[in-house]
């Protein structure tokens, strides 16, 4: 996919953040990426950056999760069938997982008397890494008096 495929009409703007984008390997906050674009010499406004995000998240261009209550944005890596995330709470690393069966999804509302029409889904948690640290550092406190 690319940024042409999305909704609406192709402009610098777009092209602009697109390319930005792709160029980042993890998940970027609008304005951790309108900071790259100013950097990079772009002329472009925050509200821009914003409204350029949305567009090309609702095209299905680029994933989108929350992490500490801020939407962070990443070119979709998994260009196949629909998919969810691990986020790991402390670092942010994140890893593209299969969903459960959509049928088991659509049966469980129907069970509550509710009717599909989206859904979202990111599991958190800690990586190993991160879950090492804690581990480590709970080793070596001292006892609670």
């Amino acid at each position: 996919m690319n940024a042409d495929s999305s909704v609406g009409r192709r402009t610098w703007q777009k092209n602009a953040v697109w390319r930005v984008l792709q160029a980042q390997n993890d998940f970027v906050s609008a304005k951790e990426l309108h900071r790259l674009l100013r950097d990079d010499g772009q002329r472009i406004g925050l509200a821009t950056v914003y409204r350029q995000l949305s567009t090309l998240h609702m095209s299905g261009n680029l994933d989108c999760i929350e992490h500490g209550g801020i939407r962070l944005y990443r070119v979709c890596l998994a260009q196949r069938k629909h998919h969810h995330h691990l986020v790991c709470e402390r670092c942010g690393r994140t890893v593209e997982i299969s969903p459960p069966d959509e049928d088991w999804l659509k049966a469980v509302a129907a069970e509550h008397g509710f009717t599909v029409s989206s859904h979202t889904l990111e599991v958190y948690g800690l990586c190993n890494s991160c879950r090492d640290r804690s581990d480590q550092m709970r080793v070596s406190d001292p006892p609670c008096p």
